[in-house]
């Protein structure tokens, strides 16, 4: 799955990026496509993506549950890359995994963006 989410992550870096260019080099059909393989996984509740400023811009979730998982992931995210970068300021956040008796949450970070996927920790 991490695979998954790195693919996710070049393919909409490098989309959002060129389209500030206004030069688009890659299809964003593939990455709603890449996403909907996520989801398609066994135990895959829900996911989403976020920009840079913590504003969902794709999720599976309702929107209550979305704006919950942002607010609190965004931060611990935010303060878990600070944490790293305070212990070797060469070093950066790659990958948050929490789990739990009812959810593993995983959050990859971007430059641009995060990727949030929550599934069931039995599957």
């Amino acid at each position: 799955m991490l695979i998954m989410f790195q693919l996710v992550f070049t393919s909409v870096s490098v989309a959002t990026r060129n389209k500030r260019k206004t030069h688009l080099c890659c299809d964003m059909a593939e990455v709603e496509d890449t996403l909907k393989r996520i989801q398609g996984y066994n135990g895959v509740i829900g996911s989403i993506v976020v920009n840079a400023e913590g504003i969902p811009i794709r999720t599976t979730l309702d929107n209550s549950t979305t704006v919950q998982y942002v607010g609190l992931l965004h931060q611990l995210t935010m303060k878990a890359r600070s944490t790293i970068r305070d212990i070797d300021p060469q070093n950066d956040l790659t990958f948050l995994r929490i789990r739990s008796k009812k959810h593993e949450i995983m959050v990859a970070p971007d430059k641009e963006f995060l990727m949030i996927v929550i599934q069931s920790p039995t599957e």
